[in-house]
């Protein structure tokens, strides 16, 4: 099914291996290329400091025990929009993301399509 998704690069950063997996899923269904899954701080920092072409991000809140606001600064930073994952909800955010799109785990695959054609700008088809 090719929609506005078809053929963007999205970021995953996700420490647990089943919710990754999931995401990249469910990317692939909607025609995204994921890029990752990324589990840690450091790598995804690495990855949105050597990669260009990146369209979008799914970040995870809480990495293998680290907050993920440091990537989400770097990809605002290059104008690269990004979707926050939480088991919080955006209650859950710092006040200075709040406001930042955000899906709350457990998600399904509507709530990630929504929330990614928020980011990116994207009309639903």
């Amino acid at each position: 099914m090719a929609d506005g998704l078809s053929g963007r690069r999205i970021l995953v950063v996700e420490d647990e291996s089943l919710v990754a997996m999931l995401l990249e899923t469910i990317l692939e269904d909607m025609g995204a290329v994921p890029v990752g899954a990324i589990s840690t701080v450091d790598e995804a920092l690495e990855v949105v400091a050597d990669d260009p072409l990146l369209d979008a991000a799914l970040l995870d809140v809480n990495v293998a025990g680290k907050e993920v606001f440091p990537v989400a600064e770097a990809l605002k930073a290059k104008g690269v929009p990004f979707v926050f994952s939480t088991g919080y909800g955006e209650g859950g955010l710092p006040d200075h993301w709040r406001g930042q799109s955000t899906i709350q785990k457990p998600f399904t695959e509507e709530a990630v399509k929504a929330a990614l054609y928020k980011a990116l700008g994207v009309a639903e088809a």
